[in-house]
């Protein structure tokens, strides 16, 4: 029996899209919608794409870039800033920040829900991100849900929530759900600076790496770099 239906905000990296993947798993029926803001590496569209093909869902690509030049103060929507190199715990990955991002998103997310009458909105937040990304800690995502359902109050489902399965735990807690439930991981983007292939280097491929160590999973990723971890680039 189905939970609901769930709105998935799906960029097409590892994360959001072993969200798709887990709710169609733990019977929620999903749509996903994907978000072009401007950024550099908005190949992960098709890669959001692919996954809506493979879980046989409705996808919608919403077009953001009329604002793009409103929130350029970040490396991923300007091309003037330069995708930092490095882990994401060197202060330098705070220039990935794109202001309010997560709010705009779940807010055209909830617009959707609203509009068919689903019942959630869902965002593949994680633990690893809270330190940096302001929009990803659980009192972010438990104070919007509570506004949007004000803002929509008599319109949406009274069990309306924004759901964020993932939001207390850290990026190989992401790959161990999604290997077991076996999300093709090479049909996930992650790479900020868009390329043919993951950088390797830039903080997403960082991340990305490091949690496919830490699960113990391994890694089909094809990279043109591999430094360590602990490379001070």
């Amino acid at each position: 029996m189905s939970k609901g239906h769930v709105v998935a905000i799906v960029s097409g990296g590892l994360d959001s899209v072993t969200l798709a993947y887990h709710l169609a798993d733990t019977d929620y029926d999903v749509s996903l919608i994907s978000y072009n803001y401007g950024q550099r590496h908005d190949k992960e569209i098709e890669f959001a794409r692919l996954c809506a093909d493979r879980l046989s869902a409705e996808h919608f690509v919403v077009d953001l870039r009329a604002i793009t030049s409103l929130m350029n103060t970040s490396s991923l929507t300007s091309d003037d800033i330069e995708v930092p190199d490095g882990h994401y715990a060197e202060e330098t990955m705070k220039i990935t920040v794109v202001p309010n991002r997560n709010a705009i998103m779940i807010n055209v997310g909830t617009a959707l829900a609203v509009s068919r009458g689903y019942d959630f909105v869902a965002t593949g937040v994680h633990g690893g991100d809270h330190f940096i990304y302001p929009d990803c800690r659980p009192e972010f995502i438990a104070s919007q849900a509570e506004t949007l359902r004000l803002a929509n109050a008599g319109f949406i489902s009274e069990r309306f929530d924004v759901l964020a399965p993932f939001v207390n735990i850290p990026k190989d807690g992401i790959v161990t759900i999604g290997d077991a439930i076996q999300v093709p991981w090479v049909e996930t983007w992650s790479c900020y600076k868009g390329g043919e292939i993951h950088c390797g280097s830039c903080g997403t491929c960082f991340e990305r790496r490091e949690a496919f160590e830490l699960a113990g999973v391994e890694d089909p990723t094809a990279y043109m770099a591999t430094p360590s971890f602990s490379d001070p680039r």
